[in-house]
């Protein structure tokens, strides 16, 4: 097995969940054209979460695309032990990449400042395939942070790539209302009733169903919770535009007038790296 064998596999499996997602989109479309529910705003809304891929993706062209480098030069000159291109490094792989953004993802919703890129993640109204591609543009540089544990084990970075777009690539269906509750694989699997609970605002919903392709972490870590009533998509606060500038940058301005207000470098450091929604205890 070689890195160009690993490599043709990861843009396979990318190419397999778009598909998947294409179709799902193509039956909620339908759906909504035969409901008469395909209203202005939820076109807008649409809109609003395809030109995050603007941004994010010119981030990924021009500073992402090198700074992923970083793993071929920890690879290759720095760890001495390498994984080899076998099908069990492979499923390990994928199994750590999943563990990895477990963590990844509820850290960013515990860290203000990443709080602020993935807010753009979870500030749509509405609950579609098309929310999938919604992300801030700097989500990738905590991506790869986290991912670098990954490269200090010994994964080639073509293995540590397969994991993180499997594990991406998997979500892409997970982000619909057209498919309800999928039996035992709830137990298991991250679905598409398990995703509706982490995109909820509701106060029991908020902070649960972290996983990525696997909900078994959060059960074990005490994140897990249940769908029991359609979610009020959204952020927790006000925020429903439909403009583009202010759907990338939606949490900045807050964490601005915060920074300014700050009376010393603790605070400063408290609204930068504790929980969003921190405020300084009162003398």
């Amino acid at each position: 097995m070689t890195a160009d064998l690993i490599e043709t596999l990861t843009g396979q499996i990318d190419t397999v969940f778009f598909l998947i997602g294409a179709a799902i989109f193509a039956i909620e479309l339908l759906e909504a054209v035969f409901k008469g529910n395909l209203k202005r705003r939820k076109i807008g809304e649409m809109i609003a979460s395809a030109s995050t891929q603007i941004p994010y993706l010119l981030v990924e062209i021009t500073i992402m695309t090198s700074a992923y480098g970083l793993f071929y030069i920890m690879h290759f000159g720095l760890i001495p032990w390498a994984l080899p291109f076998t099908w069990w490094t492979i499923a390990l792989a994928i199994l750590i990449a999943d563990i990895t953004y477990y963590w990844e993802h509820r850290i960013a919703h515990e860290v203000r400042l990443l709080w602020t890129q993935h807010a753009v993640h979870h500030s749509s109204r509405d609950y579609n395939i098309i929310t999938g591609i919604r992300f801030g543009p700097l989500e990738g540089v905590w991506s790869l942070i986290a991912h670098i544990p990954m490269a200090l084990m010994g994964f080639p970075p073509e293995l540590i790539f397969l994991g993180i777009i499997s594990v991406l690539a998997y979500q892409t269906w997970i982000h619909t209302e057209t498919i309800g509750k999928l039996g035992p694989l709830e137990w298991v699997l991250n679905t598409p009733s398990h995703h509706r609970v982490h995109h909820g605002s509701d106060e029991k919903y908020l902070d649960r169903n972290y996983g990525g392709i696997l909900i078994i972490w959060d059960r074990l870590w005490n994140t897990f919770q249940v769908e029991e009533e359609t979610p009020r998509y959204g952020l927790k606060r006000d925020f429903d535009s439909q403009n583009p500038l202010k759907v990338w940058f939606s949490e900045l301005p807050g964490l601005g007038r915060d920074l300014a207000g700050a009376k010393s470098a603790s605070e400063a450091f408290g609204y930068l790296f504790r929980r969003p929604g921190w405020t300084p205890p009162k003398p």
